[in-house]
């Protein structure tokens, strides 16, 4: 068997020693953990082809992975076999203005994909909280979120066509390069979100839209959570859809002044943090609203980039709050839920309930435009198994109240291995038998991502 691997991607391309392995053992997602028995990097589809065929053949697991940025242990191969990595496909092989698209090989850097299609005065709107390391392949597998998901959507929005290797084998093609085509059934859409179990994506095409021509970044201080999710409701309400909502509770907010030193306002709250885009005259109208709709909401204060070095610093704020609070632990647990906005301060009071009740330490931040919550647990160590123990029983309740709230239990970091357990409460039997059965169809060996998505 490893002398055909060596034989398809070079012997330089295939990593076996305990030390190499061990880095494709877990990716961004604590306590999960699983080592590969090999880690190979092929060059193009027709090698992915040959790696997955022989693997069915002789019923070898298969794990997908790209940068490995997921937080949901997405890529941890949890049953060994072999980890195949798509770093070494990584051309931008097209950006075409006249279409408003791109191509992209799987391994494309999601910045440097956005970066691209600026330089032709285009904009690729996702925007997830690792885009400087995650693959474009990644992003389109978990279906990620990001920032601007209130007003741009999120990664499926934009994904055009996909270029999928099966576990049999074939290479197919879904979608292509049209906005609008509705040819036999979606196998993009299904694709998309799909984590690796139902194919191996080489090639990604992707929709484009204008740059913006301005952009503008402000944040409103709030006594309470409550007001500034009155703030949320106010503002769609006034009809504005910003490029940009999030909020930081009053935990998450001390965390980040203590790491980053922005100035932020230690008696406040809560933080809610607002942009808009567009052209000059729509994004000062949106920002006339918005300033209005937090101050009758009752904000303590409202503060307006000047420039976009402001507007950066600002964005920091809320970018920089999971490497703040992993200062404050050895260990950090970060998940997401989702809401319907009208219950997001319900939520958040929930979460501190739960954690209290559970005597863990646990802050929360989100994208308050959608609804979607990242509660986060941090513990003084990664041997306190006690403390995890009381973590992993506060995010089952947590997720259950999602459900209960009429959410759901992960928005945009996935289901992976980490929320498997509770994927039947959020989908009901007969979703969980139906996923299984598409599974079976697209991979009827099962080597693909065992122990995740459509498992038995």
């Amino acid at each position: 068997m490893l002398a055909e691997l060596r034989a398809i991607s070079g012997p330089e391309n295939l990593r076996l020693a305990e030390g190499e392995l061990a880095v494709y053992a877990r990716d961004a997602t604590p306590l999960f953990r699983g080592m590969p028995d090999a880690v190979i990097a092929p060059a193009d589809a027709g090698q992915v082809a040959r790696i997955l065929r022989l693997a069915t053949d002789h019923g070898i697991p298969v794990v997908p992975r790209g940068a490995g940025s997921n937080l949901c242990a997405g890529t941890v191969p949890l049953t060994g076999g072999i980890v195949l990595s798509t770093v070494r496909m990584n051309r931008i092989l097209e950006v075409a203005p006249e279409e408003m698209l791109a191509r992209a090989e799987t391994g494309v850097s999601t910045m440097a994909l956005g970066d691209a299609a600026a330089a032709q005065g285009l904009f690729y709107p996702p925007d997830p909280g690792s885009r400087s390391v995650s693959t474009i392949g990644g992003n389109v597998a978990t279906c990620a979120g990001g920032l601007r998901g209130l007003k741009y959507g999120v990664t499926r929005n934009y994904v055009l066509g996909l270029t999928v290797v099966l576990p049999t084998g074939e290479i197919v093609r879904t979608g292509g390069r049209l906005w609008k085509d509705v040819a036999g059934y979606d196998l993009t859409r299904l694709i998309t979100g799909s984590e690796g179990t139902l194919g191996v994506i080489t090639e990604v095409t992707v929709a484009l839209l204008p740059d913006p021509s301005a952009s503008r970044t402000g944040l409103a201080y709030f006594d309470s959570l409550t007001q500034a999710g009155r703030a949320v409701s106010g503002i769609l309400a006034a009809g504005v859809i910003p490029s940009t909502l999030e909020f930081l509770d009053r935990s998450c907010m001390d965390a980040v002044e203590q790491y980053a030193h922005l100035g932020l306002d230690a008696g406040a709250g809560a933080l809610l943090l607002f942009g808009d885009d567009g052209d000059e005259a729509t994004v000062a109208r949106s920002f006339e609203r918005i300033t209005a709709v937090c101050e009758s909401s009752g904000a303590i204060g409202v503060q307006t980039a000047g420039d976009v070095t402001e507007s950066e610093a600002l964005l920091t704020a809320r970018r920089c709050t999971l490497p703040a609070l992993s200062r404050l632990g050895s260990l950090t647990i970060l998940e997401d839920a989702s809401v319907p906005r009208p219950r997001l301060a319900e939520m958040v009071a929930r979460i501190d309930a739960i954690a209290a009740r559970h005597r863990v330490t646990m802050a929360t931040f989100g994208h308050a435009g959608d609804g979607n919550l990242h509660p986060t647990c941090v513990l003084e160590s990664a041997e306190d198994t006690e403390g995890i123990a009381r973590a992993e029983r506060a995010f089952a309740e947590i997720f259950r109240s999602a459900v209960e709230l009429g959410g759901t239990i992960t928005g945009e970091h996935g289901v992976g291995a980490a929320k498997l357990p509770y994927l039947e409460q959020r989908l009901g039997k007969a979703q969980i038998d139906l996923i299984r059965r598409i599974k079976t169809a697209f991979d009827p060996a099962g080597i693909l991502n065992p122990g995740k998505l459509g498992s038995r």
